[in-house]
């Protein structure tokens, strides 16, 4: 959708209900899958060739790249990791299994011909300086084509070391517009998951003000992740297009 506000990518996190009726109602999604355990790859061209022709997908990052083996997201896995990957998991670390973990997302986003990838890292990654030179070299030799990364860092990252590295490394700053502000104004990547948690519904002026944040020239993303997802994101639909 384009508007006075630049180009915008609304959805939500995940369809929530069947896909057929998410096409008719929005233009653009985050797929969960992904994360927990990516599907077959012939699953996903299904998807693609299902969904509308400008329909946009975005997807997360499978969690063996971001997340330790040890995190609780990890007993959603269908397939369990063998004992070497297992202990090479997570924090971006040059591992085979890091590196066969973003070969299989890369494969994901090219079936789905996504243009975005979202790397949530969980709070337990720390701005450690094995951390912050992990994440260079991982973001410096993965190959993106021509693939939006956006990074949802947690765990008290200070926001000029977060600055810096997305300059750095060519990474969109995803955040909780209403929680924390971006450090990457220009490129946006929001993620909302509810003021005053999932059981919440936007307010209209809240969405006002989130169409008050958006840039004029760039794409930016705005996924909702509350329980009036569908709702909410189409309100602002028409908000974001009634101020183009």
């Amino acid at each position: 959708m384009t508007s006075g506000k630049g180009r915008v990518r609304i959805g939500c996190c995940g369809f929530r209900s069947s896909r057929e009726s998410y096409y008719e109602l929005l233009d653009s999604v985050e797929v969960q899958h992904t994360f927990y355990q990516p599907p077959l790859v012939p699953t996903l061209r299904r998807w693609r060739e299902e969904a509308p022709p400008r329909f946009e997908f975005a997807l997360k990052a499978w969690q063996v790249i971001t997340h330790l083996s040890s995190s609780p997201t990890y007993r959603r896995l269908k397939r369990p990791l063998d004992e070497e990957r297992r202990e090479g998991a997570g924090f971006f670390r040059p591992t085979d299994a890091v590196r066969e973990a973003w070969e299989l997302t890369r494969e994901c986003a090219k079936a789905l011909q996504a243009r975005a990838v979202l790397f949530q890292c969980p709070a337990s990654f720390k701005p450690t300086d094995e951390n912050v030179g992990n994440l260079r070299r991982f973001f410096g030799e993965a190959e993106r084509g021509r693939l939006v990364f956006a990074w949802e860092p947690r765990g008290g990252w200070p926001r000029e070391l977060v600055k810096e590295l997305c300059d750095e490394l060519n990474l969109r700053h995803a955040v909780d517009p209403f929680s924390e502000r971006t450090v990457t104004p220009g490129l946006c990547y929001f993620r909302l998951h509810g003021r005053r948690g999932w059981r919440y519904k936007y307010e209209d002026a809240e969405l006002e003000e989130l169409c008050s944040m958006l840039p004029k020239r760039s794409t930016s993303y705005v996924f909702f992740n509350n329980v009036e997802m569908r709702d909410d994101a189409r309100r602002f639909r028409e908000i974001v297009e009634s101020d183009g």
